[in-house]
């Protein structure tokens, strides 16, 4: 079955790169240097950032259903991020290498399964999930830290 691994979209991150770091705090965001990599995974870009290389550290709302299952976490964004990564029928350097959480919804956005996998078997994950036509979307978290990585989508080619 063919899959779609989609990063966030950059636009609204874009206002944030030009606060400084005051009007970050404001907003319980911090600006950060990545001192290792990996260490840092950007959720638009689905890359590690480079040491050396900024990066915002804020809160947000991956899961926005208005279920139980409505959920923020914090996540990191490159300030070099331009374009919203996707991955078809491939997995993102980014989530190959660490433990991951997989998380399948319904269209309703309730939770109807849930697994753990090393990065290197995501794909087998993401194919057991999408055989059940209940699954609308599946969310990947790193496990470890709980953070939202990406989200995962049926790839329909026309």
């Amino acid at each position: 079955m063919s899959f779609r691994i989609t990063g966030l979209a950059v636009e609204p991150f874009v206002p944030l790169f030009a606060l400084d770091d005051l009007q970050l705090e404001r907003l319980g965001a911090l600006r950060t240097i990545a001192d290792v990599k990996p260490g840092f995974p950007c959720r638009v870009t689905l890359e590690d950032a480079d040491p050396g290389e900024g990066v915002l550290l804020l809160n947000y709302e991956h899961q926005s259903a208005d279920t139980p299952y409505r959920s923020a976490h914090a996540i990191y964004v490159r300030e070099s991020a331009v374009q919203t990564a996707t991955a078809i029928d491939t997995i993102p350097r980014s989530l190959y290498s660490r433990m991951l959480s997989v998380r399948a919804f319904d269209a309703a956005g309730m939770m109807i399964d849930a697994d753990l996998t090393p990065g290197a078997e995501l794909g087998t994950l993401i194919e057991r999930f999408l055989t059940d036509a209940a699954t609308a979307y599946l969310h990947v978290h790193f496990a470890k830290r709980g953070c939202y990585a990406a989200r995962v989508d049926r790839h329909r080619v026309d």
